[in-house]
């Protein structure tokens, strides 16, 4: 494709592209949603997904080794399955989460920018200022490849520094006790069933590592430094995660961090920073969320662009300029500017952990059966990733089953289109040639 250019991600952009996903969605718009099912050992949820995912992780830094493509997931299923329906709706259902996380970034960013001003907590200005962020996002990735690494980099060093003071200073104001940010024993509010579905957010929080893939065509030494990159993204993440979780659960109450549920970083931010907290949080969740969209944004539009190349999913250009990719750009954004007008934070990041847990369930499975000599993969690692994947799904399945069914009725009409439409549109273009 002419507008893929090699070597132009450097190892550092590669990981400044990572971790400008994960950190841009995860801790600010997850960690009260965590805190909700899982209660005081929250902190703890966002190691045990750390683990989870590098579990899931071990599978695509061994194709991103045998496979280095600027499809990633996408190629990854084709290699698994061949070019049919599962890997065009299970590319598809990593696409929409990738989208879907644009919208939980989009609508982060709104909640914290209105923290400096006088607004009510479900303002119209939340969604209006998620879709400005996804314009100028958009912007921003039809400069080039060269823009958007420099941009990330800076991003993602301005963001990192910004959450370690934030958790230094929110550790210190505790008196660097680690007794008030972990439980002394397990409280009985919540369920063996409540902690392991909190596990479905923390997962989807570090799921940006699988953007790096989607550029792997176009990284340095591919084979080599997609899992670099992929395993330094992660453990960057780890880190900051945890050090960020156990300052919130030192300085603030769970009841405390529930009312705060949206914007909770900024709450515990207070006791430490005092007037300057706020806006010294609000600041960094603004340069996180909007690393995080331009960085989502640049990985889906190549991803989708591929599926497109290699006639998996359909594309009309309606008399748009340019090239393929900067039309997958612009439906991207399309799609999450109506998810960020039209959704909660709540439920889109539901809506993001179903769609993911099930093309990674359906990604695995895949390379164990069919890739599995030829890759030379260790089959209990993916077997494991597997069994903890379903059981992560099943319990926020249940879950959502008791508190928000529609969020599982959603999920389940849109993978049914998903599969019936890329069906249908397999077999009319398999007609077609005939």
């Amino acid at each position: 494709m002419d507008t893929y250019k090699k070597n132009s991600l450097s190892l550092t952009g590669a990981v400044a592209l990572g971790t400008g996903v994960m950190i841009g969605a995860g801790i600010f718009a997850l960690l009260g949603q965590v805190a909700e099912l899982s209660g005081a050992l929250f902190p703890l949820a966002f190691l045990v997904g750390a683990v989870i995912s590098a579990f899931s992780a071990y599978t695509y830094i061994k194709m991103s080794n045998a496979f280095p493509s600027a499809g990633g997931i996408a190629m990854y299923l084709k290699k698994a399955y061949g070019p049919g329906t599962i890997t065009a709706a299970g590319s598809l259902l990593m696409a929409f989460s990738m989208v879907i996380g644009e919208s939980l970034v989009a609508r982060t960013f709104g909640t914290y920018t209105l923290q400096l001003f006088d607004v009510q907590k479900n303002s119209v200005w939340i969604p209006i200022l998620g879709v400005l962020l996804l314009v100028v996002a958009f912007l921003v990735n039809i400069s080039g490849n060269k823009v958007i690494g420099r941009s990330s980099l800076i991003l993602a060093v301005i963001k990192i520094g910004g959450l370690a003071i934030f958790a230094i200073g929110g550790l210190w104001a505790a008196g660097f006790s680690f007794s008030e940010a972990l439980p002394s024993s397990i409280s009985g509010d919540h369920t063996a069933t409540s902690y392991i579905a909190a596990l479905a957010f923390t997962i989807l929080a570090y799921k940006g590592f699988t953007t790096i893939t989607n550029s792997g065509g176009e990284i340095e030494k591919p084979n080599k430094n997609v899992g670099r990159a992929i395993i330094i993204s992660l453990f960057i993440c780890t880190l900051v995660y945890l050090l960020v979780a156990l300052a919130v659960s030192a300085n603030l109450t769970i009841p405390e961090i529930k009312a705060a549920k949206d914007f909770s970083l900024a709450e515990a931010s207070k006791p430490a920073f005092g007037k300057y907290g706020l806006w010294f949080t609000v600041g960094i969740a603004i340069v996180a969320t909007i690393s995080g969209v331009i960085a989502s944004i640049f990985a889906v539009s190549r991803m989708t662009a591929m599926l497109t190349e290699i006639k998996l999913i359909p594309h009309k250009h309606f008399g748009m300029p340019g090239g393929l990719q900067k039309h997958m750009l612009v439906y991207t954004v399309i799609i999450a500017i109506t998810l960020t007008a039209f959704f909660d934070l709540t439920r889109i990041a539901s809506l993001g952990a179903i769609f993911y847990l099930t093309m990674d369930i359906i990604l695995q499975w895949g390379v164990l059966k069919n890739l599995r000599k030829k890759v030379k993969i260790n089959g209990a690692i993916v077997i494991a990733a597997i069994l903890l994947d379903l059981l992560v799904l099943g319990a926020f399945l249940w879950i959502k089953a008791s508190t928000d069914i529609l969020v599982i009725v959603v999920s389940v009409i849109l993978m049914f289109l998903v599969f019936v439409g890329e069906r249908w549109f397999l077999q009319w273009k398999s007609d077609e040639k005939e």
